[in-house]
This record gives C-alpha cells, sequence and structure tokens, in this order.
C-alpha cells in the first residue's frame, strides 16, 4: 500500500540564507501515530507547514493520498487537519460559527451532527454559543483541534497541540486521538512532552539541524537502544570503588551511597549475577536494589547528541 504521505528530497533555504531543511525524505503510513521529535529550531514546524501547503518547498516534492502537495494544493488541503501552535482565532465569533466555517473553508457541505459530536468529543459543547474572547487558553486550544477535525480529515498534523493545556484536557485529547486512529486517520505529532510520544506513538522520527537522524519503531527503538540501570543502595558509604571493581565500569554518586550499574537488556549476558558475587567478595553489604529502564527521553538526547 502506498503511503499516506510521502516526503522526498525536501529542502527548504529562507531568503535569510537559512537551511531549515536537507534533503529530508519520509513516508508516513495510513492509520500510524508518527511521533515527528526535535530540539527548537529542528525543522519540525518548517516540515509541517510545507506539507499543508503553508510554505513553499526550496527543492523537492511531497505527495498526500498521492497528489502533488502544490499542483494538487486544493484536493491535498481538503485532506489534511492542522492544528499549530499558535493561538490563532478570531475573538468575537463563536464557538460554533468558528468550526462550521472552517468545515465550509476546506470545500465540505454542511453537516451539524458531525460539528456537533466534535464539540462534545473535546468537551467544548456547553461553549458553543461563546465568543472566543470568553475562553481561557486551554479551551481556545480545544477550539482549534475542532477546527481541525471539522472537514473530517485523512491526516492529522498536532503541532505541540498539549502546550498551556492542563492535565484533564491532555487525557481527554490522547483519547479522542486513539478514537481517530481507529478510524483510521494518520497522526502526525510534535510535542515536548516526550512521555506522551512513547505512550501513544507507532513509529519515532528524530530530526535536528533540518535532518532526519532517525526513523523507527516505537518498540523496535526501545529495545534497540533503550538500555537499563541497576541501583545498589550501600548500607555503608564508599569513599571510592574497590580496584577489584573496575572492570564493572560502575559509578559512584556525590554522596557514596549508591552504585550504579548500566546493561545492556538484549545482551546474552547482564553480568549483574558477577557484580552481586564480586560485591560480597569485598565485603560491600547491600541495603537494596532497583532498576530503572531508559525512557525515550533518554534516547532521544543520547541520539540528538550523537548527531551533533
Amino acid at each position: 500500500m502506498a503511503p499516506i504521505v510521502s516526503i522526498s528530497n525536501l529542502s527548504k533555504t529562507y531568503a535569510s540564507g537559512f537551511e531549515a531543511l536537507k534533503g529530508v525524505s519520509l513516508d508516513i503510513e495510513e492509520g500510524e501515530i508518527l511521533a515527528l521529535l526535535g530540539p527548537n529550531g529542528a525543522g519540525k514546524t518548517t516540515l509541517i507547514s510545507i506539507i499543508c501547503g503553508i510554505v513553499n518547498a526550496t527543492s523537492g516534492k511531497v505527495t498526500v493520498g498521492g497528489r502533488d502537495v502544490v499542483r494538487d494544493f486544493r484536493d491535498t488541503r481538503s485532506m489534511i487537519g492542522l492544528v499549530p501552535q499558535e493561538l490563532t482565532t478570531d475573538a468575537f465569533e463563536t464557538v460554533w460559527n468558528t468550526v462550521s466555517f472552517s468545515r465550509g473553508l476546506h470545500g465540505k457541505k454542511p453537516d451539524p451532527a458531525h460539528i456537533e459530536k466534535v464539540l462534545k468529543d473535546l468537551s467544548l459543547w456547553n461553549k458553543k454559543d461563546s465568543t472566543l474572547r470568553e475562553l481561557s487558553g486551554g479551551m481556545k486550544r480545544r477550539v482549534l483541534i475542532a477546527k481541525a477535525l471539522s472537514h473530517e480529515p485523512r491526516v492529522l498534523f498536532l503541532d505541540e497541540p498539549t502546550a498551556g493545556v492542563d492535565v484533564s484536557l491532555r487525557k481527554s485529547m490522547w483519547d479522542v486521538v486513539e478514537r481517530l486512529r481507529a478510524s483510521g486517520v494518520t497522526i502526525i505529532l510534535t510535542t515536548h512532552y516526550i512521555e506522551e510520544a512513547e505512550e501513544i506513538a507507532d513509529r519515532i522520527a528524530v530530526i535536528n539541524g533540518g535532518e532526519i537522524l532517525l526513523v523507527e519503531e516505537k518498540d523496535a527503538l526501545m529495545a534497540k537502544l533503550g538500555r537499563k540501570q541497576l541501583r545498589v543502595d550501600l548500607a555503608h558509604p564508599l569513599e571510592r570503588i574497590p580496584e577489584s571493581l573496575s572492570s564493572y565500569n560502575l559509578t559512584l554518586d556525590e554522596e557514596g551511597q549508591c552504585l550504579i550499574y548500566d546493561y545492556d537488556t538484549s545482551a546474552e549476558r547482564t553480568g549483574i549475577t558477577a557484580l552481586l558475587a564480586a560485591l560480597a567478595e569485598t565485603g560491600i553489604r547491600l541495603r537494596d536494589l532497583s532498576t530503572r529502564q531508559s525512557s525515550l527521553e533518554d534516547i532521544f538526547v543520547e541520539i540528538v547528541e550523537a548527531g551533533r
């Protein structure tokens, strides 16, 4: 099956000479949730803006549903929903009219039942007659999401959708995202809350300096790059690590109360059994043991640092 979004050798250089994208290629499959991660200025928003037809690429090609985003702009734009970072709304219009107008703007016939469902899904129904200037920042962000869903897009871009949003709304928003994915909508998410990407994404793409550093299934990425850490809490503090333990590459915390041992979960032998035996031989008494798995945030930082 052809990808719903196909990006081929995409580059963007602004008039200032800044090269925001450098030959980016990426295929996004229909019905998946792709988390696009990268530090500020990495090129995430520029990439999304080009796909959505807001910014023109310097070179390269993008297709959505098999159609070119430049040549077939109207067709591709009608397939895309975009929730931007900025809160851009008409302050004096009502929620209902704002969302309904957005549907018509994308060439769709009026469908009050669909607009009602979207507003109820986003807990906006009781605000449908309120003007946007009466709403809180979190409510305004809900309206942006409702606008993006008003025309029933096949592809939904969420550019930092939970920035400034309370925990309750964040949870309800991800419930909506899961329902959309179940209905076949493709979702591309950028977020600074990496734990969100870890929880809901199918694949992870990491971008930095205008280049894609990695595209990987989330579970495969966690298995491949994720490491575990064994923390050994000591009954009595140490001033330094004994020479007999030097082969284990241990780290001693600042207080001397804890030894930290990193190991590869995919290795045939973790070395933990041998380490515990060596500790016993040196007479070091343990108070507690605990393990910690690398998070997606740890992996992301490692990839970005390596790509610099």
